[in-house]
């Protein structure tokens, strides 16, 4: 069956879903407006990073049909050690950033943890499971409804609501951006790309899907803009500009929109390469974070 075919080129449905929202919700535009101009302001005025580290419940809802689909305990928790990693900047393969950049990977101070309480105050393991009848979901947030065959997230003024699911078209997630409607706000996760090990398949077997798509929540953009005339920007001064996304393993340097000599940072977690190939955050892209985390996330996280 199609949504069972391993996953050779990372395809992320967040831009696919974030202009939707802009049709559909009036005032997301208006709130995504004003986190930009929060953000910039902060650029400006190189605002200090947040202190301390922000610890971020997560409760993850796995959505399966068949057997196999209903991913491991222990594959999640592997995903949520990945992410640790990553967002710490802890991740041993940073050791692999080309000497030019390495001064600018920095740890965004944000820890994740799975929910140790429901909403309701009850003891959770953070980990809900649904069984449906729908062989796969796409990114109409359709996974995020018990009426349409997924489940209801949790209030996401409280937690990080990750959906893991079989996703149909070659994607491997989408996320919502900060301001969006609260039902929906969260990411979508494939369920073999999710964690390692386990049901997981090559190229997309080492978590990094997740922390793509989590980059997303936390505001930040893929690192060529979304445009392929080299005209895009991802609203970051120290990611150099790049033609379109890469993928795969590229070699460094990778020279596109004249960006030589060193060419695209494509070993960011904001481009589409596989996940052996991205290993970094830079000093602005926390920026960003930190804006949204000050912003319209600051409702989440001790």
């Amino acid at each position: 069956m199609a949504q069972k075919r391993t996953v050779k080129r990372r395809h992320c449905g967040t831009m696919s879903a974030h202009f939707r929202l802009l049709e559909t919700d009036p005032g997301f535009r208006q709130r995504q407006a004003a986190l930009e101009n929060a953000t910039a302001r902060r650029m400006l005025l190189r605002a200090a990073y947040r202190t301390g580290v922000t610890t971020i419940p997560v409760v993850v809802h796995v959505v399966y049909r068949t057997a196999s689909e209903n991913i491991s305990t222990a594959q999640i928790k592997r995903q949520i050690a990945v992410l640790n990693k990553d967002f710490r900047a802890t991740n041993p393969d940073k050791s692999k950033v080309p000497l030019v950049w390495k001064g600018l990977v920095t740890d965004s101070r944000i820890k994740f943890v799975l929910a140790s309480k429901d909403p309701k105050g009850k003891a959770t393991t953070g980990i809900t499971r649904t069984k449906t009848t729908r062989t796969s979901f796409g990114t109409g947030d359709t996974v995020k409804s018990k009426s349409t065959g997924g489940v209801d997230g949790w209030p996401s003024t409280k937690y990080l609501n990750v959906w893991v699911c079989t996703l149909a078209g070659g994607l491997l997630g989408y996320a919502q951006f900060p301001g969006g409607p609260a039902k929906t706000d969260g990411v979508v996760i494939l369920n073999t790309a999710f964690g390692t090990g386990g049901t997981t398949r090559a190229p997309f077997n080492l978590g990094r899907t997740a922390t793509h798509e989590i980059g997303h929540w936390l505001n930040l953009r893929h690192i060529w803009g979304d445009r392929e005339d080299c005209g895009g920007t991802d609203y970051v001064a120290d990611t150099p500009n790049a033609s379109g996304p890469n993928y795969g393993k590229p070699t460094f340097p990778h020279i596109s929109c004249n960006n030589g000599p060193n060419g695209d940072m494509f070993m960011n977690y904001m481009d589409y390469v596989d996940d052996a190939a991205m290993y970094m955050l830079t000093a602005q892209q926390v920026v960003r974070i930190h804006a949204a985390l000050d912003g319209p996330r600051s409702s989440i996280g001790t």
